[in-house]
């Protein structure tokens, strides 16, 4: 028991150090709102609501649904993905998981940080790389029974 309270404390203290070297603040709170969105608040008053659809694109597993053209790595057809559930992993993230079964992703604090100050970017940029190969945020079209 006591092993693993060092255990513990010593994870603390290199979490805090951590976060004095990139400078994210402290994690205040962390909610899920299944199916759509998560929200983040850090202590020094910053928020994020960041969408499944945006979390699972930028999901930081690699990805054998992952789309590679040339050296771009696309995933598409996400718009409707929905957040099952989100787990602890530790004290420094949780890991996601999708409707699409994707549960591989293990986001930390300051994952989520990086994610939520780049969010307009990062999804203006991925809808450029979506139609530049053809691809779209809408999944693709079933073929029914009747189409075959």
């Amino acid at each position: 028991m006591a092993t693993r309270f060092r255990l513990v404390m010593a994870m603390q203290r290199t979490i805090q150090r951590i976060h004095s070297l990139v400078d994210t603040p402290r994690l205040k709170s962390f909610s899920l709102n299944a199916p759509k969105s998560v929200d983040v608040e850090y202590a020094n008053g910053i928020k994020f609501s960041l969408s499944a659809e945006f979390l699972r694109v930028y999901s930081p597993a690699a990805d054998g649904k992952i789309r590679s053209i040339g050296s771009e790595k696309v995933i598409s057809g996400r718009r409707h993905v929905g957040i099952m559930s989100a787990e602890p992993v530790g004290n420094y993230g949780v890991r996601i998981v999708f409707d699409d079964l994707h549960k591989t992703g293990i986001y930390s604090w300051d994952y989520f940080f990086n994610l939520g100050s780049n969010k307009f970017t990062l999804m203006r940029n991925y809808i450029k790389t979506l139609k530049k190969h053809g691809l779209s945020r809408d999944p693709s079209k079933r073929k029914s029974s009747k189409d075959l």
